[in-house]
C-alpha cells in the first residue's frame, strides 16, 4: 500500500490552564463536533423512488436516521455521559497508558536535560589547545566530575555530565594525540560546541503537552524522560459484548444448519482498537430472559449486542429495550449494509449499541455508531475526513449511503468484491471503507474514506 494524504486531527489540541481536567473538559479540548468528522453527508440523499415497491412503502426504514446524523447522535450521546461527571480521570502507569487521552497537562518536572551533557563521544576541553589529557575519563551515569582547568582535557562519552569550566566538546574524529600524549584539534574549536546545555529542551514547569493529547509511544517516551511514572488520563470506556443467536458454533466447520460465530472473535479486538476496555464477552443464544438479565446486570459504559435488532420471532433487542424503559436514540440507519443497527440509552451513564448479526453489517454498525460513541467517551481526537478518487465504479443503494471495502493503490481507492452483508472476505483485505452516496459512484469520483484501525495506526499500536 502506498502512502496517501491521510490527515488526522491535531493530537495535542488546544491548551488548557488548569492543572487537572475532568473528562468533560478533556472532551471539549478535542473537537466540539467530534462526531461529525466523517461527514459523509456533503452529498444530499437521493429521494426514494416514487410508485410501488419497497422504496415507496412508508415502513420503518423511512423513519431511519441518515448516516451522518447517526454518527453525530452517537458522539453527542457520549458527551451527555461526561457531563454527568461519572467518568473521572484516572492515574495510569506508563505501561498501561498507550492509546489513552491526557486529562491533565504534561508539565516538565525538571529541566531537560537536567545538567549540561555531552552530545558526542570525544573529549571535554578547557581553554585553548593543545591539552593535557586526564587519565580518568567521564562516563554517563556518574556524579558531577571535577572541574577542568585551562589546558586540560578528559575523555567523555555521549550523555555524560560535562565537568564545570568546560569550553567545548571535541569530537573523537576531530582530535588526535601526539607522542607526548597531548591532545590537538584538527579543526577550529567553537566554545559550547557539542554540549547540550541544561534546559535546552524545556525548563521545569514548562507545559510539554496539553490535555486532550493522545498517548502515543512517543508521548510515553517524553513522559518517562520528564520523570513521570504515571499519567492522568481519560479512562477507557468499558464494553460488554453480548453475542446472540442459537445457530452459532464456537469451533469447527459449519454443519447441520449451524454457522461459525465470526463476531465473537472479531468484535473484542476491534473494540479495543477503538479505545475500549472489553470487560466481558457472553454468548446468550436467542434467550430473551438471558438477554434481559445480561443487559440489566451490566455495569459497563457500553453494551454491544450482535443480531436480534430486526423484527423476527427471535429478535429480542427491541422488546427488551422497551421492557427496561430504555431511550432509543437511533432506530435504524440509512446505510447499507447494516440498516437495522440501533443506539439506546439504557441508563444515565450507559448506552447499548445493537449491531446486526451479519458480519459486514456489524462492521458498518461499529463504524457508524460504536466508533463515534467510544471515541468521544475516550476523549480521542476525531480524524479529519479525506477523500480519494475511486478507480472503479461503486454500486450504490437507491436512497441509502453505502459503505464499501476498498484497498488503496497510489492515489486512488479500488472497491473490493465480496462486500455483501454476510461477507468478511472483502473487509479482511481492505484498507478502508468508502462512503458511497445514494445512487453509487462512477470511476474517478472522489469518495470519502473511513480508515480501518490497523491500516491507519498499525496493529501493535492500536490493539492495546
Amino acid at each position: 500500500m502506498t502512502a496517501r494524504s491521510v490527515r488526522t486531527g491535531d493530537p495535542a489540541g488546544p491548551t488548557a490552564d488548569a492543572d487537572d481536567l475532568d473528562v468533560e473538559e478533556a472532551l471539549a479540548l478535542v473537537r466540539e463536533d467530534n462526531g461529525t468528522a466523517h461527514a459523509g453527508g456533503h452529498r444530499p440523499p437521493v429521494p426514494p423512488p416514487q410508485g410501488s415497491g419497497p422504496a415507496a412503502r412508508p415502513d420503518a426504514h423511512h423513519r431511519a436516521t441518515p448516516w451522518p446524523d447517526a454518527r453525530t447522535t452517537a458522539a453527542r450521546a457520549a458527551r451527555t455521559v461526561t457531563r454527568s461527571g461519572r467518568r473521572a480521570p484516572v492515574s495510569v502507569r506508563l505501561d498501561d497508558a498507550l492509546g489513552l487521552t491526557l486529562a491533565a497537562p504534561l508539565d516538565a518536572l525538571t529541566d531537560l536535560p537536567s545538567f549540561d551533557t555531552s552530545a558526542m563521544d570525544g573529549w571535554v576541553v578547557a581553554g585553548p589547545g593543545p591539552w593535557a589529557v586526564r587519565d580518568e575519563g567521564v562516563l554517563a551515569g556518574h556524579a558531577e566530575p571535577a572541574p577542568l582547568t585551562d589546558g586540560e582535557a578528559a575523555r567523555i562519552a555521549t550523555g555524560a555530565r560535562v565537568p564545570p569550566d568546560t569550553t567545548a566538546v571535541l569530537r573523537s574524529e576531530h582530535g588526535q594525540t601526539d607522542e607526548k600524549g597531548r591532545l590537538h584539534a584538527t579543526r577550529a574549536v567553537v566554545p559550547g560546541q557539542d554540549i547540550r546545555p541544561r534546559g535546552q529542551e524545556c525548563r521545569s514547569g514548562d507545559q510539554l503537552l496539553p490535555p486532550g493529547t493522545l498517548v502515543t509511544p512517543a508521548v510515553l517516551g517524553l513522559a518517562a524522560a520528564a520523570g513521570y511514572d504515571t499519567l492522568t488520563a481519560v479512562p477507557r470506556p468499558r464494553v460488554d459484548v453480548l453475542v446472540l443467536g442459537d445457530e452459532l458454533l464456537t469451533e469447527g466447520t459449519p454443519r447441520d444448519g449451524l454457522i461459525r460465530d465470526a463476531l465473537g472473535p472479531m468484535l473484542p479486538p476491534w473494540l479495543r482498537a477503538l479505545g475500549a476496555e472489553v470487560t466481558a464477552v457472553r454468548r446468550l443464544g436467542d434467550s430473551a430472559e438471558a438477554l434481559h438479565k445480561a443487559v440489566t446486570k451490566s455495569q459497563a459504559d457500553v453494551i454491544v449486542t450482535t443480531g436480534g435488532t430486526a423484527a423476527g420471532p427471535v429478535d429480542h433487542v427491541h422488546p427488551i429495550l422497551r421492557r427496561i424503559g430504555a431511550e432509543l436514540l437511533v432506530d435504524g440507519v440509512k446505510v447499507r449494509p447494516g440498516h437495522p443497527m440501533l443506539l439506546a440509552r439504557t441508563k444515565e451513564n450507559q448506552h447499548l449499541v445493537g449491531l446486526p448479526g451479519n458480519p459486514l453489517a456489524a462492521v458498518s454498525g461499529l463504524l457508524t455508531l460504536a466508533e463515534p460513541l467510544l471515541r468521544t467517551l475516550a476523549a480521542r481526537p476525531a480524524p479529519e475526513p479525506y477523500t480519494l478518487p475511486l478507480r472503479d465504479e461503486a454500486h450504490g443503494h437507491p436512497y441509502d449511503t453505502r459503505l464499501v471495502p476498498v484497498v488503496l493503490r497510489g492515489d486512488s481507492a479500488v472497491p473490493l468484491h465480496y462486500n455483501g452483508p454476510a461477507m468478511l472476505r472483502g473487509i479482511a483485505a481492505a484498507d478502508a471503507l468508502a462512503v458511497v452516496p445514494p445512487g453509487g459512484a462512477r470511476p474517478g469520483q472522489e469518495a470519502e474514506l473511513l480508515d480501518l484501525p490497523w491500516a491507519s495506526a498499525g496493529i501493535g499500536v492500536c490493539f492495546t
